[in-house]
């Protein structure tokens, strides 16, 4: 679940950590659908892609304070890097979420 702080919005969406390499390497590569949002951490670098995907994302790149500073939304087979280093990343299915810059969010 996530809780949207600054709407004070809990949001019913099951958490997929993505916390160590293997996590983090395979990703949503090769998965036909998603109904969950995944949650990368532990980032050395917050580019990301989306080679091997079969449906669009929305991305959101969150600092160390969880608060989003930028989304992107991507096709298959597209680069991303966001203007600063992101702290967590959350990828979700196209219009899956409605939050927007500036939210702060807590995963639970």
């Amino acid at each position: 679940m996530i809780l949207n702080k600054t709407s004070n919005e809990l949001i019913d969406i099951k958490i997929i950590r993505a916390d160590n390499f293997f996590k983090r390497f395979k990703g949503l590569m090769l998965k036909k659908d998603i109904d969950f949002a995944m949650l990368f951490s532990n980032l050395k670098d917050s580019s990301i892609h989306t080679n091997f995907m079969r449906f669009d994302i929305d991305v959101y790149f969150l600092d160390k304070n969880k608060i989003i500073f930028e989304k992107a939304t991507l096709k298959p087979w597209k680069f991303h890097k966001p203007k600063k280093q992101a702290s967590y990343i959350l990828e979700v299915k196209k219009d899956s979420l409605k939050l927007k810059i500036g939210d702060k969010l807590e995963f639970l």
